[in-house]
């Protein structure tokens, strides 16, 4: 299940690329490492930490992905808000570079699918 999630993420961070790609806007892919009043820390796919500055004005969006429903109810954006972030998520940020900082417009994150619970261990045969 870790891979499908992974996979999900990845192909989640490149489409998100692909349609925010443009202006002087920086993009940030990676998991949330540390989330705080007006910042987030990011870990990228490279293994680098960068910090983003959250805005009153930024937008959260949350992607939703289900395996139930119709194929068009399955991948689902859903407004958001801070405390809907949690350490873990997977985020593709659009921020806007200002001075030595960058300044978060849109914070888009999808949380990690949990893993199956293991099954009990089978009980031992009476000898």
């Amino acid at each position: 299940m870790k891979s499908r999630a992974r996979k999900l993420a990845i192909l989640f961070a490149l489409v998100a690329c692909n349609v925010f790609a443009h202006g002087n806007k920086v993009h940030v892919l990676g998991t949330l490492e540390k989330i705080g009043p007006d910042s987030v820390l990011v870990k990228t796919k490279e293994g680098k930490s960068v910090e983003v500055k959250l805005l009153a004005s930024t937008v959260y969006v949350l992607h939703v992905t289900s395996s139930s429903g119709n194929a068009s109810d399955r991948n689902e954006d859903k407004p958001a808000k801070i405390s809907d972030l949690a350490v873990g998520d997977a985020v593709v940020i659009h921020a806007t570079p200002k001075e030595n900082t960058l300044e978060a417009d849109e914070v888009r994150f999808s949380a990690p699918v949990a893993s199956k619970t293991t099954a009990p261990a089978a009980a031992k045969p009476k000898s």
